[in-house]
């Protein structure tokens, strides 16, 4: 006999069982992430993360199965592709479209403002983390409208098995709670971080922000200039000189929101004809753009912005450019009794928006530790290695014919209870139960052309075989 671990090796093949599993004695590190020495901003306040609760989150995150239809997650409408953003201009929720944009939750944790959402009615992360859940349109265990509560949720969770080995080891028991939900989805939020950017590159170098980075072109160095530099106000709000002061909201390094901050004169609904004045928070500026220099979704509480030179120019003049003067404006957007009006160049639109894209990185959009654990039929396998370490037995399947358009047969079943085929992604295609059969017919027709593995298991699981077919 010889064992049979996370890899499963046939001839030249290798297959890593890693779609829809989740290994707890190999966890990601969610807890000891480098962070920049000139990032002090941390919003974390009595819930440090753990790399235990943090996977945990991780799986909520994903998973449809807190949503009332089953068909919704967190990550349906913040998914890691976009920034954990939505590209739509409002997300798609169990039961309707969301009132707002969904924000970027890319580097959460690194902002003096503790509040959540556009409107900051949550009062932490951790309130946030369980609210779309209750809300009807959103996930839809909201109480009304007919919908259960969340402790219908917390009971069905209680049921499920994988939830029962990811609470318990996490908390020490399988009692499902909501605070006990809002820690470990707050824990894996505030683990999502973005710190590789050109800009990290140039600061790293440099003793503060202010300094021209090397590593920029002239381009994204006057846009720095622009961004941090104070305005120089004439008559009237008209800017003569300087810079634009982005950043008297936008506070570097972290680029995020200033807590006092009041409205940036975009006020109206997603609808873009009703009133919606009481926005005041934003995500950080980091990873507004992907990698490629693409946005991460339409921009502000109600996506109304499809590029980031529209919303350089509702700053460059904010009342033409809403065409409703705002009462709640932020003084910061003043001269005086006078809204701003920034006079930008073409040029220095280029600049800014040149900028802009130097503060995205490339990790955050494929690291696997942020990404979905389930496979592509919704399942998921959490285990502990030690304890799944099975056998390999010298029994060889019988296989004909093999390669094969349509059907295998399979004999030599002595002592195996079930079959399953994976692909070469470890993703589970079928499992089939032997209940005494002496040869098995299996219809392949639908499976795409390639390698294929069949893994055979005896009672309990202590005793396997492996061999392969291709699919012609």
């Amino acid at each position: 006999m010889r064992k049979l671990g996370l890899f499963i090796l046939l001839g030249s093949l290798v297959l890593s069982i890693g779609s829809g599993l989740v290994n707890l004695d190999d966890l990601f590190n969610y807890a000891n992430q480098e962070v920049p020495d000139y990032i002090t901003l941390d919003n974390t306040d009595g819930n440090p993360i753990d790399d235990r609760m943090a996977t945990l989150g991780r799986v909520l995150f994903y998973d449809t199965k807190l949503s009332l239809d089953e068909k919704t997650s967190c990550a349906s409408c913040h998914q890691q592709s976009a920034a954990f953003g939505d590209l739509n201009q409002v997300s798609v929720g169990s039961f309707g479209l969301t009132g707002r944009h969904s924000m970027r939750l890319v580097n959460a944790r690194f902002s003096a403002e503790p509040r959540f959402f556009w409107d900051e009615r949550a009062a932490t992360l951790e309130a946030q983390t369980t609210m779309p859940i209750q809300d009807h349109i959103e996930m839809g265990y909201s109480g009304e409208f007919g919908d259960p509560t969340i402790d219908a949720l917390l009971e069905k969770l209680e049921s499920i098995d994988y939830y029962n080995t990811l609470f318990e080891f996490a908390f020490g028991d399988i009692t499902v709670t909501e605070e006990r939900m809002q820690i470990a989805l707050a824990q894996f939020v505030r683990s999502i971080q973005s710190f590789d950017s050109k800009y990290d590159e140039g600061r790293a170098q440099v003793q503060n922000e202010i300094m021209p980075f090397p590593n920029f072109t002239a381009s994204e160095n006057n846009g720095k200039r622009l961004f941090m530099g104070p305005i120089e106000f004439g008559s009237e709000g008209n800017r003569i000189g300087g810079g634009i002061a982005c950043a008297t909201c936008h506070t570097p390094p972290e680029f995020s929101i200033n807590p006092n901050s009041r409205s940036n004169g975009v006020f109206l609904a997603s609808n873009g004809f009703e009133v919606d004045e009481g926005v005041t928070r934003s995500p950080t500026l980091r990873d507004i753009f992907n990698a490629e220099g693409e946005l991460n979704g339409p921009l502000m509480h109600n996506g109304l912005f499809f590029d980031m030179r529209s919303v350089l120019e509702h700053y460059n003049d904010i009342v033409e450019s809403t065409g409703i003067p705002n009462p709640f404006i932020d003084p910061r957007l003043r001269n005086g009794a006078d809204i701003q009006k920034l006079n930008m160049t073409e040029q220095e639109f280029e600049d800014v928006i040149n900028f802009m894209k130097a503060l995205s990185g490339s990790d955050v959009y494929t690291n696997e530790k942020w990404s979905n654990p389930f496979d592509e039929n919704g399942n998921i396998d959490v285990f502990f290695e030690s304890t799944n370490t099975i056998e390999v037995s010298n029994l060889e399947l019988n296989i004909y014919p093999n390669p094969t358009t349509e059907i295998i047969n399979i004999s030599n079943l002595d002592k195996l209870e079930n079959i399953t085929i994976y692909n070469t992604k470890g993703q589970s295609m079928q499992s089939i139960s032997i209940n005494g059969a002496s040869i098995l017919e299996i219809d392949v027709t639908n499976y795409k052309s390639g390698p294929y593995i069949l893994v055979g298991k005896g009672a309990g699981e202590q005793q396997m075989t492996v061999s392969q077919f291709i699919k012609m």
